[in-house]
């Protein structure tokens, strides 16, 4: 027992001379914070470039709410279409002008206004719904009214007087051009199912053979976009589209023969 307290009054005893060696020397042995001086122009920069990113994300905000009414009132425009029939064509394609016109001059417009100025195709993930709505609305109503498909190059000359002559003009690119294109195969298939119910097969197998253009051509380009492109989800449902208006016109036909035969 005595050895053992011995040997522990030893220790502590050591223990206390390293205590005070270590608050003789600790003192001047800490070396002083390094503290890091940011220059006032690094620093002008970095407000700056935090006041960009505010702005931008506050006209993304503003983007999208654009870009959600023009989608919005673009349906209304396919909506109106989809009303036509062979007693009210020429009223409702009317109509359909000019809310598609309303479209331009009020949400268009402003989509335009707020992109004015900026690198537009960094926010194009916030307009791009909107403009495809856009594309499938304007081209439905060209293709019921000529028969014929509205360019990309037209779609754009109609937006230019929406710009200030100074600045660049917003462009709608080819991408969301054909995605809008894709979109509206399916309405000229409703359109085309819609016509058959009502007995209009020559003015269905006109927007078959439109839509089945439509495709081929597609399917030129297509493949050769990237991997991840939205438009090769696409393809498939437009294929499913042609098939559906081709087999609209085939059955009423087909039964039309068969009642034909039976009658003989």
């Amino acid at each position: 027992m005595f050895c053992y307290l011995q040997r522990f009054s030893v220790m502590a005893s050591k223990t206390h001379r390293l205590h005070q060696i270590a608050e003789t020397s600790l003192p001047g042995s800490l070396k002083k914070a390094r503290t890091m001086t940011v220059d006032s122009n690094m620093k002008g920069g970095f407000e700056k470039y935090a006041k960009y990113l505010n702005d931008l994300n506050d006209k993304r905000e503003r983007v999208v709410k654009a870009s959600r009414d023009i989608t919005i009132n673009s349906k209304k425009v396919i909506f109106q279409v989809h009303r036509i029939s062979k007693y009210n064509r020429e009223e409702v394609l009317e109509k359909a002008e000019k809310d598609l016109a309303a479209v331009t001059d009020q949400f268009m417009s402003r989509l335009v206004k707020e992109l004015h100025g900026t690198d537009f195709w960094k926010l194009r993930r916030a307009y791009s719904p909107g403009v495809q709505e856009y594309v499938e609305a304007a081209t439905l109503c060209e293709f019921c009214t000529t028969g014929t498909l509205l360019k990309l190059a037209e779609i754009n000359t109609r937006l230019l007087p929406l710009s200030d002559p100074s600045l660049e003009p917003l462009q709608i690119n080819i991408l969301d051009y054909f995605l809008g294109l894709a979109d509206l195969t399916g309405e000229l298939m409703r359109l085309a199912i819609g016509r058959i119910s009502d007995g209009e097969l020559e003015y269905a197998e006109t927007i078959c053979k439109f839509v089945r253009d439509i495709y081929r051509e597609l399917t030129l380009v297509v493949p050769h976009m990237d991997e991840n492109s939205e438009m090769k989800k696409k393809m498939e449902i437009m294929l499913q589209s042609v098939v559906k208006i081709e087999n609209g016109i085939v059955l009423p036909q087909s039964h039309s023969s068969t009642i034909q035969y039976a009658e003989r």
